[in-house]
């Protein structure tokens, strides 16, 4: 599974992007959140009001109960805003 971050996100992480090997447990997006939660402390500031990250899974604007597998694409990215 590919995991792209952007704008603050990516910064905070300090990557765009990685690869990860799910265990099989691992079925959903917010399932996912839990799992990076659980390996590296620096993701639970970024998902501390999860509600206001967007998420794309294969370039689908999705939501925390997509189901996903390891040969997804999934994104994080905080909402747009413009002016």
């Amino acid at each position: 599974m590919v995991v792209k971050y952007f704008s603050w996100i990516k910064e905070h992480i300090g990557k765009s992007e990685e690869q990860l090997d799910l265990p099989s447990n691992i079925t959903n997006v917010n399932q996912l959140i839990n799992y990076l939660n659980e390996i590296d402390e620096k993701y639970n500031i970024i998902f501390e009001k999860k509600e206001l990250i967007k998420i794309a899974v294969n370039k689908i604007y999705s939501s925390f109960d997509t189901k996903i597998s390891n040969s997804d694409e999934i994104a994080f990215f905080p909402p747009v805003t413009g002016g």
